[in-house]
């Protein structure tokens, strides 16, 4: 049923099939499990599922089923990756042999490692593990996870961000990406809410208004930015008023305050210009562009967003916000899991989520 497409049918059965196991037979009822939490990721029915696998493994491991236990491993470090938790995912990754996987999951464990390389924009491990992908799809000869290759390099290849500097407007692959962050520029990383200049890193999310004042000087440097125009950016003000000026002079000093190692803002006539302690700024932004990459940028930092946090960090009504991610979901750009109140939203497109839902055969039987 799950090949057939009808994920939902497929699990019903094998929560069925645990049940009519029963008590007496642990170590196929966590086969079961195991394979209800592989449907209920592909699913993103996510509520309580890194519970079931750590419960499911422990009991694989204690049955000695290597095979599916390293499986289980697996799917919680996709499952990690999904929800941005990038140590964690690298972490069980590592605890794991590759050749511990079973070969219809191997493509699966190396897409993981693939996204864990692309969001922390390391472009030669992505490239190897993507390289270490193909060769284990081909072993597999499983056409969907063939396809899921296909996919990852597809998305590899393509434009991993936008350069901004002195009013020049380009896109960047990861390779290049990379080298950015690595030199000595003051790079205002607009994909991870951040700046950074060699050791110096001045994290700035959850900050949306001082991140958004610093990338709007960043982009006009060496011009200053008149009060209006970051009044209009930053705080969506039609008409800017004493009260905002007010506001904008606090925010700029909480933002000079923070970039002090980095750069100074010095006041103009007309607004704030951005001065650099040492080099050149330049703005990394996400590739997207149009009316939806404000909430694009957020989504991009890997974690999982609810609605509400979005429009409170966007400085919109929730209805706004929810007609944006409605938007956003049906072009495939944006994702979501849970229900009500507990639905969140991701970035769409990390590699790592092939939809192979095939239990390994040679596990060892009870």
């Amino acid at each position: 049923m799950a090949q057939l497409g009808d994920l939902s049918r497929a699990r019903d059965l094998l929560r069925d099939a645990a049940c009519g196991f029963g008590s007496g037979s642990l170590l196929m009822v966590a086969r079961c499990n195991l394979a209800v939490a592989e449907i209920s990721l592909v699913l993103r029915d996510l509520g309580g599922l890194m519970e079931l696998l750590q419960q499911t493994g422990s009991i694989l491991e204690g049955y000695g089923d290597r095979s599916n236990l390293a499986h289980a491993i697996y799917l919680q470090a996709r499952l990690a990756l999904l929800l941005g938790r990038l140590g964690q995912a690298e972490d069980l990754l590592s605890s794991i042999d590759p050749a511990m996987v079973p070969s219809v999951s191997r493509p699966g464990y190396w897409l993981v490692a693939v996204g864990i390389a692309m969001r922390r924009v390391e472009a030669g491990k992505a490239r190897f593990a993507l390289h270490q992908a193909a060769r284990a799809a081909h072993v597999a000869s499983v056409p969907a996870l063939l396809a899921e290759v296909e996919t990852a390099r597809q998305a590899a290849r393509a434009p991993a961000a936008r350069l901004i500097m002195e009013g020049m407007d380009r896109s960047l692959s990861l390779a290049e990406v990379e080298k950015v962050l690595v030199s000595e520029k003051l790079v205002v990383d607009a994909c991870r809410n951040r700046v950074r200049q060699g050791p110096h890193n001045v994290d700035l999310r959850g900050r949306p208004v001082l991140f958004g004042l610093l990338r709007t000087l960043a982009e006009a440097w060496p011009n200053d930015v008149p009060r209006e125009q970051m009044l209009q950016r930053v705080f969506r003000a039609r008409q800017a008023d004493d009260s905002h000026r007010a506001r904008l002079r606090v925010e700029i000093a909480r933002l000079r305050k923070l970039l002090a190692p980095l750069a100074g803002i010095a006041a103009t006539r007309r607004g704030y210009t951005l001065k650099p302690r040492k080099s050149t700024p330049v703005v990394l932004a996400p590739p997207v562009q149009g009316p939806n990459a404000a909430i694009l940028e957020l989504l991009a930092d890997g974690e999982a967003w609810s609605s509400s946090g979005l429009a409170l960090a966007l400085d919109v009504s929730p209805r706004t916000v929810q007609r944006m991610l409605d938007a956003l979901s049906r072009s495939g750009r944006v994702e979501w899991f849970g229900h009500g109140k507990s639905r969140r939203w991701t970035f769409a497109g990390v590699p790592g989520f092939p939809t192979g839902l095939l239990l390994p055969v040679n596990a060892p039987r009870e």
